[in-house]
């Protein structure tokens, strides 16, 4: 797999990068997967994001990974809920840093530990922790001995916290985030959010486009911010 870096309106760099790609796989004599990773997500449309490709010469040899910007001015409850811990977590005292927050439920055995596997790795390539914030979509199954247990399985003992709560407690934390509980047969949201250094939700990541590079350019970011 070929990773890269752009954002759709560049003229210099960008383009040059995902020249010299094409003239590898042309050299190569076979396409191999290509993922343009946006580190401009405010700016970067899925439209920009075609026709970028298409003016390179990359529509259907190359992805563009798009993040997706946050609607403007979407702050974050601050919860005042415990962790696996019984330690009540605050947003509020986690200011001044990028926060990632994502929902999860203990006994998730597929997209859960996926979507924390690759916080993980994005943490690891970053050489520094930020605080990351694992939210209940399972209040019913997701006790505090389960909720250690997720996370010694991850190795994010340490790194992340795991808040737990009733439906009660924690249906408005999930329509702050715009997030569907776990029902049932019926699978919960699966999303991960960057919230930046003033509590304000800035980039989601859907499971289905998470990749530790995205989320690591993204978290350089709003670090540098």
């Amino acid at each position: 797999v070929v990773v890269t870096f752009v954002y759709s309106t560049c003229e210099d760099t960008c383009p040059s990068q995902v020249q010299t790609i094409r003239g590898a796989l042309d050299d190569l004599g076979e396409d191999v997967p290509v993922l343009a990773i946006s580190v401009d997500p405010e700016n970067d449309t899925p439209r920009r994001a075609k026709r970028f490709l298409a003016e390179q010469r990359m529509t259907g040899r190359a992805s563009f990974v798009l993040g997706t910007r946050r609607p403007p001015g979407m702050t974050t409850p601050d919860l005042g809920l415990p962790d696996q811990d019984g330690r009540l977590v605050r947003m509020r005292e986690l200011r001044g840093s990028p926060v990632v927050v994502t929902f999860v439920y203990a006994t998730c055995d597929d997209t859960c530990p996926a979507q924390v596997q690759s916080i993980r790795g994005a943490l690891d390539d970053l050489g520094r922790d930020v605080p990351v914030v694992a939210i209940s979509v399972d209040p019913e199954n997701d006790t505090p001995t389960r909720a250690k247990r997720f996370l010694a399985e991850q190795r994010m003992t340490g790194r992340a916290r795991f808040v737990l709560g009733t439906r009660r407690d924690l249906a408005p934390v999930w329509r702050a985030y715009g997030i569907q509980p776990q029902r049932g047969a019926l699978d919960h949201t699966a999303f991960a959010v960057l919230v930046d250094k003033e509590g304000t939700q800035r980039i989601g990541w859907p499971y289905s486009v998470l990749t530790v590079e995205g989320l690591t350019a993204d978290l350089r970011r709003l670090l540098a911010e």
